[in-house]
This record gives C-alpha cells, structure tokens and sequence, in this order.
C-alpha cells in the first residue's frame, strides 16, 4: 500500500469509528440540541418514530465500529451508509422547509448526513479501496 493509501486507509478507519460513536449518540444529542436532531417537540422518547431512528442508527453505529476494524472486508456497508446518508440528507432538506419549517435541522442533522457521505466516500478513494471494488 502507497504511503498515501496507507494514511487514506487509517483515516478511514477513524472516520468510521468517531461516525459510528455519533450514530450511537443520537439520542443524547437531542437531549442536547433538539432543533437539529429531533423533529418533535418535548422529550426524545416522547416520538415513536423518534425512537425507532435512534435504534436505527445506534445498530448502524455499531457495525461501522465493527468496520473500522477491515474497512476492506466491510466496503458494501461504507457505501450502503455514503449512499443512505445522501438519500436521507435529501428528503430531511425538503421537509425541513415544509409544513412547521425546521430550518435547525439543516445545520444538525442534513449537515452531519452530508459530512458522512462526504468524508467517507472521499476517504474510500483516497484509501484505495473504492479500486477493488471496481468503482
């Protein structure tokens, strides 16, 4: 592996590991700032569907730590939470100028779903592994 693919690879790994642990924060983070991360009012467990994300991304959370292990064994999952996190950045952008207008999502949540994409897929390449896999 080239010094650049190497550093590439071990960035990477950390992306993966410090988006994991966010994946696996939501909950709190809506504690915290519940106008860029929760889309209803009062406390977080009050919205079902709420929950149901938390649970969601903690999974998801959890296999991309795993990934962080031998990003190499696990490219399908990268590119599964790259293209899921662009998908749900778009529909989370629309309705955030919908009906009850949640603008803070557009720095929270759409935000961090675009730095994951983002920062993932350019860490792929620049790892090298977007290469064996024939992308």
């Amino acid at each position: 592996m080239a010094s650049s693919s190497s550093s590439g690879y071990r960035l990477l790994q950390i992306a993966l590991v410090v988006f994991g642990t966010v994946m696996v924060l939501l909950y709190p983070l809506a504690v915290v700032w519940p106008s860029g991360w929760a889309w209803h009012h009062g406390a977080p467990y009050d919205s079902d569907y709420f929950m149901m994300i938390v649970g969601l991304y903690a999974t998801l959370g959890v296999f991309l730590w795993n990934a962080a292990r031998r990003p190499e064994t696990n490219i399908s999952l990268i590119w599964f939470t790259v293209c899921s996190s662009v998908v749900h950045a778009a529909i989370m952008t629309v309705q955030s100028f919908g009906s009850g207008h949640h603008l803070g999502h557009l720095w929270g949540d759409v935000a961090a779903l675009l730095l994951v994409a983002v920062v993932l897929s350019v860490l792929l390449y620049s790892s090298g592994l977007s290469r064996q896999t024939g992308r």
